[in-house]
């Protein structure tokens, strides 16, 4: 006996489709939109220095730290003008990519 589909709507641009989904969609991981307040690690790497402290006011393009990774020294910069919230990092750490390494606030 063959199985039956179950459609599901889909919304692209505001157009609904009915359809169904693959497993592999079904089981895919949701995209969620990056906080632009925290500063993650864009490649692994050791922390060589940290320029800033914690309630610290930073203007936009200054440089927050420095990140080794295959053997370049990455400045990692101030995306805005704000103030530093929490640091969880510290010189010489080794951290992996997508590693939280910094909260901040605009001001």
């Amino acid at each position: 006996m063959a199985e039956e589909k179950e459609f599901k709507n889909l919304v692209v641009q505001g157009a609904v489709y009915k359809t169904t989904f693959t497993k592999k969609f079904e089981n895919r991981v949701n995209y969620v939109s990056p906080n632009p307040n925290e500063i993650y690690s864009f490649i692994p790497g050791t922390i060589i220095d940290l320029f800033v402290k914690t309630k610290q006011k930073v203007k936009e393009g200054e440089t927050l730290l420095l990140l080794e990774a295959m053997k370049m020294e990455n400045q990692v910069r101030m995306p805005f003008n704000g103030e530093i919230v929490k640091i969880h990092i510290k010189k010489g750490d080794v951290i992996p990519k997508r590693h939280l390494m910094l909260e901040i606030r605009p001001i």
